[in-house]
């Protein structure tokens, strides 16, 4: 579950770098992608697909799927 308090909800959530497609988000990637323990793929596939209607459309979607394509592949890779 995501932890929505206050401690989780500092001053930098309140600032964002190159644009405002996050900050219009009731919950943060970030704060989703920490709260349930993802790797680094997993991570970004939720990044941009939350991102892709604010930000980057199709080419987001594009990116998210670039990400999966190789979180597939390692993980097929440890059961070889």
């Amino acid at each position: 579950m995501i932890n929505r308090g206050k401690e989780r909800q500092g001053k930098v959530n309140d600032i964002q770098i190159g644009g405002r497609h996050y900050k219009q988000m009731s919950i943060q990637p970030w704060d989703a992608i920490q709260d349930w323990g993802l790797c680094y793929f997993s991570g970004n596939v939720v990044k941009y697909v939350a991102r892709h209607r604010d930000k980057g459309g199709v080419e987001d979607l594009k990116k998210a799927r670039h990400y999966l394509d190789k979180l597939i592949e390692l993980m097929e890779g440890k059961n070889d």
